[in-house]
């Protein structure tokens, strides 16, 4: 669940442990963008996407959103747990610091400067350089596809990051979509090339971990996909298709 293809990235590592896995995404075009929605309105959102899905029946609930996951986790377990594991998208402070920084955290202002991000820097990132970098519009123009848009406002939130960072935490799920054009704005000449970490390959593996299961990517391509938009059955986005995670989807998986 996501308000938006953010999810695409955590579905699609999903895909390509089990390709034989059952997907249901749910999104909610209707409220879309979450991040600059108050933390309660937000919450009423996530928790209607999340009912949508679980109406489905899901083995697990992954919240393939940063900003659901910052302001939303503790509502959505308490409202399906025990019977339906839900996992969180967290950004991945932790093995990027690992690496000694320095270390940008690109992130929706919504979840730039929360006190959950802090608290992540301060619990995993002591010690090391880290400079957070609110990316207004990101999310929206990789939303829609939006070629010139993400071309701005790539080269925008780059403008705001320093020059002698190594690594970058891509803190949205929607950032994953466009992470080379990332990569190519960030690296610098000069310096070591750019590490950049996101989180959906290690959301993909959690989700099997809590059910017990374990990768078979070798597995018959059977799953199938069902589109949840607001609620209604539909069909993948056409933005959606614009990128790698989506025609891998789109591909394997015959929609439901």
């Amino acid at each position: 669940m996501d308000s938006g293809i953010g999810l695409l990235a955590a579905t699609a590592a999903v895909r390509r442990l089990r390709p034989d896995a059952d997907l249901v995404l749910s999104l909610d075009p209707d409220g879309m963008p979450w991040g600059p929605r108050t933390p309660e309105d937000l919450t009423r959102r996530a928790a209607a996407v999340a009912d949508a899905a679980a109406a489905h029946r899901p083995d697990a609930l992954i919240v393939g959103c940063n900003t659901a996951t910052v302001h939303a986790l503790p509502t959505l377990r308490a409202r399906l747990e025990p019977a339906i594991p839900v996992i969180g998208t967290v950004p991945a402070i932790k093995p990027a610091a690992a690496g000694g920084g320095p270390v940008a955290i690109w992130a929706t202002p919504a979840t730039t400067g929360s006190p959950y991000q802090r608290g992540l820097i301060q619990d995993f990132a002591d010690g090391v350089t880290v400079t957070e970098v609110p990316c207004f519009g990101l999310a929206e123009a990789v939303e829609h596809a939006d070629e010139p848009s993400i071309e701005a406002t790539v080269a925008a939130a780059a403008a705001l990051t320093p020059e002698d960072v190594t690594t970058v935490v891509l803190g949205c799920t929607h950032y994953e979509l466009v992470a080379d054009r990332i990569r190519t704005a960030v690296q610098r000449p000069g310096f070591p090339p750019l590490v950049l970490h996101g989180s959906a390959g290690a959301v993909a593996a959690q989700a099997l971990r809590r059910l017990g299961e374990q990768p078979a990517p070798a597995a018959p391509a059977t799953g199938t996909l069902t589109v949840l938009l607001s609620g209604r059955e539909g069909t993948l986005p056409e933005p959606a298709l614009a990128y790698a995670e989506g025609r891998l989807l789109q591909a394997v998986s015959p929609a439901q």
